[in-house]
């Protein structure tokens, strides 16, 4: 790693010198600014400066989620942003991009800014590099993710639980010929919630074949083409049950292409009760996973475990969805 030595060597200035040029601080002679100022850019120096007011006060919470962009992350964003206006304290995002590197990356500058308490949405990071980043950061959360180990820093939801539940509210409607359309990035949600599926279709004497699964990308694009592959196999399907409301959504898009009247036809169930869901003909029938909740919790929580007021509790901080039912769902009539 280059550090100010380096710079300062290189320019033939004093480290002070290259210290007023990074911070914009004191006076430097323009020649002088030019020229440290190319070394830096040369050698790639990136100062590692916080400033005291931040270490000593911590007025930051942080958050690390993959894609802020993303309106699920958007939601949790949101949740975390309020709950820490309201403790007067300020909101730092970062994102990892789904890269177990640049999330590792992401907390470490967090933490040299001084933010004692982070909340962590992590998909992909080995357990043990979680539990062992726990041991140094005292308000580490990690929010949307169960491990045994940390169990009382963890923020988690019942998929399994919340995706029976809408499983089961589409088998009481009268529909057998059920397909699901799911995330191609088999990682913990969308395994549990299409295990949850077939339990409850198992539990009630109907089985998911698996040519009525189909993988896509989980957003509304990929719930289109997951839903046009399904139509051109022929299969016989009155109820699709979506990864998310952005599959859902995708679906309800190629069905209206097809000609095919939802839900009069083919119903449609989502998960994860967004905005978007209420803004599409016919409103979407999905379960609220109360994701803006959970943030804000999770901010309060990292409070405490920071101040050590939550250290040696053992308490589980866990989650389940509830069913929103509007206009996507109808019942099968014989």
């Amino acid at each position: 790693m280059v550090t100010i030595k380096d710079v300062a060597k290189v320019a033939g200035v004093s480290t002070a010198t290259v210290s007023r040029v990074v911070n914009g601080q004191g006076k430097v002679g323009e020649q002088c600014r030019a020229r440290v100022t190319k070394v830096i850019q040369e050698l790639g120096y990136r100062a590692n400066y916080t400033p005291p007011h931040i270490i000593k006060d911590a007025p930051i919470v942080g958050l690390v989620t993959p894609k802020i962009s993303m309106a699920f992350f958007g939601s949790l964003a949101a949740g975390a942003e309020e709950a820490a206006r309201e403790k007067g304290l300020h909101l730092m995002m970062c994102n990892s991009m789904y890269e177990s590197q640049t999330e590792l990356e992401s907390i470490n500058s967090l933490v040299r800014q001084g933010c004692k308490s982070i909340i962590l949405h992590s998909e992909y990071s080995e357990k043990d590099k979680i539990v062992e980043l726990s041991k140094q950061i005292p308000g580490l959360v990690l929010i949307n993710r169960f491990i045994p180990e940390i169990s009382e820093r963890c923020v988690w939801f019942d998929n399994n639980t919340s995706a029976q539940t809408a499983t089961n509210y589409v088998l009481d409607k009268g529909h057998k010929d059920i397909a699901v359309i799911t995330s191609i990035y088999q990682n913990g949600d969308p395994m549990a919630r299409l295990l949850a599926v077939k339990q409850a279709m198992m539990m009630r004497g109907i089985q998911l074949a698996d040519d009525r699964v189909i993988e896509s990308t989980a957003n509304i694009k990929g719930g289109e083409e997951a839903t046009k592959q399904l139509l051109a196999s022929g299969k016989k399907v009155t109820a699709i049950i979506a990864y998310n409301d952005l599959m859902a959504i995708g679906a309800m898009h190629a069905l209206y292409e097809a000609g095919i009247k939802v839900p009069e036809e083919i119903s449609v169930v989502g998960f994860d009760d967004l905005p978007i869901s209420k803004a599409c003909l016919p409103k979407l029938t999905t379960m609220n996973y109360p994701i803006e909740e959970m943030a804000k919790y999770a901010v309060e929580l990292s409070l405490s475990l920071a101040k050590e007021e939550a250290k040696h509790s053992k308490q589980t901080h866990l989650f389940m969805a509830d069913l929103v039912e509007r206009q996507s769902v109808a019942d099968i009539t014989e």
